[in-house]
């Protein structure tokens, strides 16, 4: 049974805290992760010549059946990863500083700290720059790690955990889709979820059955500031 907000993870046992990057390390609040969409129809909109609302429509349908834009342009349409996500991570940061609450919540944490995203190793180092808390981290595995097979493929969370050298059974996955916990529990790793709403977060998402969820947050300052309690 999942707890809201109220039931501190205990700690004891953990070693390894896994993080995903977009909408989790930032708050989906921010609305950080619209400039990515906006950039990301952009892209769509150019290559393809399309007008807005149907480069929008695209996008999100391939989000929808590939689980990423980038995975469902790459086998529809041949289109080079680099290139795509070179420019929809093209994105302005200059709302983002150091924190110092984040960097002392994530301080506390006992272990290591790792981050696990489909997006990209640079777009990950530069949000935890402009948050100054990239000192924390020791391990990254992005989309290109996963040989472009995202979560949440099981495969690429056995990989991950293995290049990883991480124990499931002593880490806890932090992440905003509930849906990409799932594997996550499935190899014995303790998660958390962190629920908002968001548009494109597919059904699964949004499901009732939080079977595979342990630890339910609204996002990762409030969380840390009740388990470092």
């Amino acid at each position: 049974m999942a707890h809201i907000d109220t039931k501190p993870l205990q700690l004891d046992g953990i070693d390894t805290w896994i993080f995903d990057l977009d909408n989790t390390i930032y708050p989906a609040a921010s609305r950080l992760f619209d400039q990515v969409r906006y950039r990301m129809t952009d892209y769509i909109q150019h290559h393809f010549s399309l007008d807005r609302d149907t480069a929008r429509a695209m996008q999100r349908d391939l989000f929808l059946r590939h689980r990423t834009t980038m995975k469902g342009l790459m086998i529809e349409h041949g289109t080079d990863p680099h290139h795509f996500m070179d420019f929809v991570h093209d994105i302005d940061l200059s709302t983002l500083g150091y924190d110092a609450e984040l960097d002392e919540g994530i301080n506390a944490l006992p272990g290591r700290k790792v981050i696990f995203t489909n997006g990209s190793n640079h777009h990950a180092e530069r949000i935890l720059d402009a948050y100054g808390i990239r000192h924390h981290f020791d391990f990254y595995y992005d989309i290109f790690s996963a040989n472009f097979l995202p979560k949440p493929e099981l495969k690429t969370y056995e990989d991950f955990v293995k290049k990883a050298d991480i124990n499931p059974r002593s880490a806890v996955m932090i992440e905003d889709m509930a849906i990409n916990l799932l594997p996550a529990y499935q190899l014995g790793v303790t998660t958390l979820w962190l629920d908002h709403p968001d548009e494109d977060v597919p059904s699964e998402g949004r499901t009732d059955d939080l079977s595979h969820i342990h630890y339910i947050a609204r996002d990762l300052k409030h969380f840390l500031s009740y388990t470092n309690k």
